[in-house]
């Protein structure tokens, strides 16, 4: 255990002893003064009857009586409040030892939490605390840093993945423009040819960008927020949209209707000759439907990962393999989801993808 842990936790340590002995000696100190007054009140009281029964003597046993029982009194309340005083000293330093013992079991399972998150790196991200014991705060604590490692991991997972994806989707144009030109340098084809293929590739590029541009500002969150009439969006998207409920969301008017467009097009793209595509909106739910290949449906939650291509795609084709990926970005930012089900070759296979978003008015 590092000497920085030690010490933040000595200095904890050090307090809640502190504050142990301090509590104690007050409550102790209230204790012994409400004793020793009754204390005094009831020698006093002795004293006025030993006096009372020494009257009779005459004055000078009254007074001689008096005198004896006040010294006793005196005495016996001195002799008191010093042993009461240093038995109090005695038990709050007794106070303050159990207290730092005590402090020091409590605060254990918090010294071994703290070294082990400084050996977590990006590269151990995998390892959790694991706190064991009764589900007290400390638990919860511990449970709740294991949950952050494990969103953590999640998204360096993800970076990674997407980082190299990018850095493969990014070399395929190029390598394309490369062997185009070379194709053209030694075969002296017509530049025609080559200046389409250049075009095609560039357009290919600039799509990927963009997406990737969409991605980044899906995932960053909403700055600004405006009512956006969802059914009119999804209209101007697809004329033969069915609206079964007009709903009004907050949010990006760009973002939703990049979101409506690439559902959409993922749907046409993906489609089969004499299939169909279905596009239905209820508030703030819409469903796209559509015919197309058999995906598996252990590969339906794939396909929102960036760059991940359904079948029949290739990687010069018309996509990037963004659009369900930012689906889901733009959906999220929204506060909403988006979940999809394969469906089978007896039905034609394709996809039901829904995007749910929170409504803030809904009118039939």
């Amino acid at each position: 255990m590092s000497g920085g842990c030690l010490g933040a936790g000595s200095t904890i340590r050090t307090r809640i002893a502190l504050v142990y002995g301090g509590v104690f000696l007050v409550l102790g100190a209230l204790l012994l003064l409400v004793v020793n007054l009754l204390v005094r009140a009831g020698t006093d009281g002795q004293t006025e009857a030993i006096v009372a029964r020494a009257d009779g003597g005459g004055g000078v046993a009254v007074v001689e009586a008096y005198r004896i029982g006040d010294d006793v009194s005196r005495a016996a309340n001195e002799q008191m409040l010093m042993w009461s005083c240093l038995s109090l000293l005695v038990i709050a330093c007794g106070a303050v030892v159990v207290g730092w013992w005590t402090a020091g079991r409590v605060l254990r399972p918090v010294h071994e939490m703290t070294a082990r998150a400084r050996r977590l790196s990006e590269r151990n991200l995998d390892e959790r605390l694991a706190v064991r014991g009764p589900d007290d705060e400390l638990k919860e604590l511990g449970d709740t840093i294991d949950a952050l490692l494990g969103r953590l991991e999640a998204a360096f997972d993800s970076q990674r993945r997407f980082i190299a994806n990018a850095s493969h989707e990014l070399r395929t144009p190029l390598a394309t423009q490369r062997a185009a030109l070379q194709v053209g340098l030694d075969d002296d084809c017509e530049v025609r040819e080559v200046r389409r293929i250049l075009l095609d590739t560039n357009r290919h590029s600039e799509r990927l960008l963009d997406g990737l541009l969409l991605l980044a500002r899906g995932e960053r969150g909403l700055a600004e927020r405006e009512d956006v009439p969802f059914a009119e969006v999804v209209a101007e998207e697809y004329e033969d949209a069915a609206v079964a409920e007009h709903g009004v969301v907050r949010g990006s008017r760009v973002l939703l209707r990049q979101l409506v467009r690439n559902l959409v097009a993922n749907a046409v793209v993906h489609n089969v000759p004499g299939g169909f595509v279905d596009v239905r909106v209820a508030g703030g739910v819409l469903t796209v439907v559509n015919t197309g290949p058999v995906v598996p449906p252990d590969d339906v939650e794939g396909l929102f990962e960036p760059f991940r291509r359904g079948e029949g795609r290739d990687r010069t084709g018309p996509g990037a393999g963004l659009g369900l990926s930012i689906v889901r970005s733009i959906a999220v930012a929204h506060g909403g989801s988006v979940t999809a089900v394969a469906r089978g070759a007896e039905e034609g296979g394709g996809l039901v993808v829904t995007a749910t978003l929170p409504v803030a008015v809904t009118r039939p």
